[in-house]
């Protein structure tokens, strides 16, 4: 609910006061402008009926009234623009997600190209035959870890 001054109950009186007012408006419209008459004369008449149906839509439909309504409909547009906006922010948060999720499905599915050493390389290259034997140790069970971790592993 808004904390605006036009009411629901204020919105319906005046939805009232406007509907009544709208066939005295119509009805005393057609009538010469520039006539004079006494509207005592036409107490209980569908004159009289009309011009108070004009006046309490008049006294309804004030210019606060109307500024009320103003102000509440450039609050509702503003709420409407910022729902817009913040729904594209999310469209574009969504198709960002899906995409992210495909391509971590993708790397997850994957092989990863790892450069496998054998003994002798590593000796040829200054390692002793020990270092060598714990560097293909080590090599093995980081290979097992990544296969562990369903990482699918390719020696070059």
């Amino acid at each position: 609910m808004t904390n605006s001054p036009m009411t629901a109950l204020n919105k319906q009186a005046l939805r009232e006061a406007a509907e009544k007012a709208i066939g005295a408006h119509e009805r005393l419209s057609i009538m010469p402008s520039d006539d004079i008459f006494d509207i005592s004369l036409h107490e209980g008449t569908q004159l009289d009926a009309d011009i108070t149906d004009l006046n309490a839509f008049n006294e309804a439909a004030n210019p606060a009234t109307v500024l009320a309504l103003l102000d509440e409909l450039e609050a509702a547009e503003k709420r409407i623009a910022e729902h817009n906006f913040e729904n594209r922010l999310l469209a574009n948060a969504d198709r960002d997600i899906k995409a992210l999720r495909q391509r971590i499905a993708e790397l997850e599915a994957g092989t990863v190209a790892v450069k496998q050493f054998g003994d002798f390389q590593i000796v040829h290259y200054g390692g002793s035959e020990d270092y060598a034997k714990g560097y293909i140790d080590c090599q093995n069970n980081y290979n097992k870890a990544l296969a562990a971790a369903g990482i699918g592993v390719k020696g070059e």
